[in-house]
């Protein structure tokens, strides 16, 4: 498959990139809870020579086969080598996933604790039990238990519903930038990867690119 078919335009989506994600209304870019919530849900060098942004649903099944399957092994092979930096963005489809919406806010909450990673397993590890749920608030407070963060707190914060605005704001954002569905993966000056690849296609891609752009940079 070549990488034109496999991808299509995501030019928009770096008018997001640029503004910072900032999501919180009236806020300025560069404000410094966006960019401390941005970072908390950073893995990779910020040297990294390829820069990826998933567009990710805690309910979508896509997104759990993603999360579970495939994104471990390429935290192995290129997060943790350095060739890599992966930030998350929350995409909540609202209109086909009734729990979506809380369950990204629960995340957010977490990444203020600095405990982002750790819900977001949690989440996609326990899914099937969450998602079916009439109120799921009590479930989700049990897996902010398990991560180590104040039930307390994570639940005012789930009720002041604080982080709503932020959620919101990323997916409007990555909307008007041409996402659509998810798991959606924007590579850096590349453009969209949609559904949930398999790990032989990001084999493919980053290792070409990685070259690509070693190549470049060691002839600047």
């Amino acid at each position: 498959m070549s990488r034109r078919a496999m991808f299509g335009l995501g030019s928009l989506l770096l008018l997001l990139v640029a503004a910072g994600f900032t999501a919180f209304r009236g806020s300025k870019a560069g404000d410094p809870k966006d960019e401390t919530l941005i970072a908390q849900r950073t893995k990779g060098s910020a040297t990294a020579l390829l820069t990826i942004y998933e567009m990710s649903d805690f309910q979508c099944p896509y997104c759990r086969k993603q999360a579970v399957e495939t994104f471990p092994v390429i935290e192995k092979e290129f997060i943790a080598t350095g060739k890599v930096r992966w930030i998350f963005l929350q995409f909540p489809l609202t209109q086909i996933h009734a729990n979506a919406l809380p369950a990204a806010e629960l995340s957010m909450c977490a990444a203020r604790a600095d405990k982002f990673w750790p819900v977001h397993d949690l989440l996609f590890q326990y899914q099937e039990k969450w998602a079916p749920l009439k109120d799921p608030a009590p479930f989700l407070l049990s897996l902010a238990d398990s991560a180590g963060l104040s039930r307390d707190e994570m639940a005012q914060c789930l009720a002041r519903q604080e982080m709503r605005e932020l959620v919101r704001g990323e997916a409007e954002g990555a909307a008007q930038a041409g996402v659509q569905s998810t798991p959606t993966v924007y590579v850096d000056g590349v453009g969209l990867l949609r559904g949930a690849a398999p790990i032989e296609v990001y084999r493919t891609l980053f290792d070409s690119l990685w070259k690509e752009r070693t190549a470049a940079k060691q002839g600047s």
